[in-house]
């Protein structure tokens, strides 16, 4: 007796979002296409559209899952918990770190995504304005003046923004080992030792 041939498992939208992201990354926006994906989740187009109505639908679930993850979690971790300033810098640190947190590539895809698509410019230009306002937010809990908070907020943010779109490569030890510096740096205090502890020890230093 011939034995039946298994059936195909059904990729999750999860998984069909998993993979577009990372083709979104790899190749650009134009690149994101059903058979394309399909292709490389060994599954057939039908099962795209158990999940998305269509490529457009993906595209709108790939900028909102973007601006949960990467604005959502760095707004959050600017208003987390912290008993001082420099506290308070080491949590948003953590979104350089935690790819959980933050998803530097992505980022940079979307950025680039944006400069042909007037909407998700407008949405990035939300977004940036969201976490600028969230990191000066910080500051100014910290009794910082409005234009100190400013200035700070800016160098910190366009530090990233530059960071992250030249794709620096550094050994993750030496990067690490640097944070104190740039948090003095940022907030004109220098962290305690048991700060920096702490920080180094969450992000598995």
């Amino acid at each position: 007796m011939n034995e039946m041939t298994p059936p195909r498992p059904r990729a999750s939208e999860q998984m069909w979002l998993d993979e577009a992201m990372a083709l979104l990354i790899e190749a650009g926006v134009d690149a994101v296409k059903v058979m394309p994906l399909a292709k490389r989740l060994g599954l057939t187009r039908t099962g795209f559209y158990h999940h998305f109505r269509d490529r457009d639908a993906l595209l709108s679930a790939m900028i909102a899952r973007w601006e949960d993850k990467n604005t959502g979690n760095l707004v959050a971790r600017c208003e987390a918990y912290a008993e001082t300033i420099c506290e308070a810098m080491f949590n948003l640190q953590d979104c350089w770190f935690n790819p959980s947190l933050f998803d530097a590539p992505l980022d940079n895809a979307i950025r680039h995504w944006a400069r042909q698509d007037p909407a998700l410019k407008q949405r990035l230009d939300d977004a940036d304005a969201r976490r600028k306002q969230a990191v000066s937010d910080m500051f100014r809990r910290f009794d910082y003046a409005e234009d100190d908070a400013e200035v700070r907020t800016m160098a910190i943010l366009y530090t990233q923004v530059g960071y992250i779109s030249m794709k620096i490569e550094e050994d993750p030890v030496a990067r690490i080992e640097r944070v104190p510096a740039y948090v003095a740096l940022f907030t004109g205090q220098s962290p305690t030792a048991a700060e920096i502890e702490r920080f180094r020890a969450r992000n598995g230093y």
